[in-house]
């Protein structure tokens, strides 16, 4: 087992990855770009996650966990303009934003723990 397989914030992030590809697959044809948007974004928090969790480097970690972040804040906009297309209800983009933010505080305290780290 890779050491960030034990993060807590590398499994939420990719149990919401797998929500999201759930959840997109029944998405309409033409709003194909929305599901292939989010499915990018919000797998790219774990992968950053995964990838920055490699790095040898505090810079090297730091930004990749940035770039995490940085993808949990793409996922907000998609899963609104979802709202606005009636593609979830109001209480699902609740809930995933909701989600998000968790997953969000948690790479905070990550990055955090980064930029104090000494190697």
């Amino acid at each position: 087992m890779f050491l960030f397989e034990k993060l807590a914030v590398y499994q939420k992030a990719l149990n919401f990855a797998e929500h999201m590809s759930n959840f997109t697959s029944d998405f309409p044809r033409g709003c194909w770009y929305l599901a292939d948007q989010l499915n990018r974004a919000s797998l790219s928090i774990s992968l950053n996650i995964a990838e920055g969790n490699g790095r040898w480097t505090q810079a090297d970690r730091k930004n990749f966990f940035g770039i995490a972040r940085g993808s949990i804040h793409e996922c907000v906009p998609l899963i609104e303009l979802c709202r606005r297309k009636r593609l979830i209800n109001d209480q699902t983009c609740i809930e995933l934003r909701a989600e998000l933010e968790e997953i969000s505080k948690m790479l905070s305290g990550l990055i955090d723990r980064a930029k104090k780290s000494k190697h």
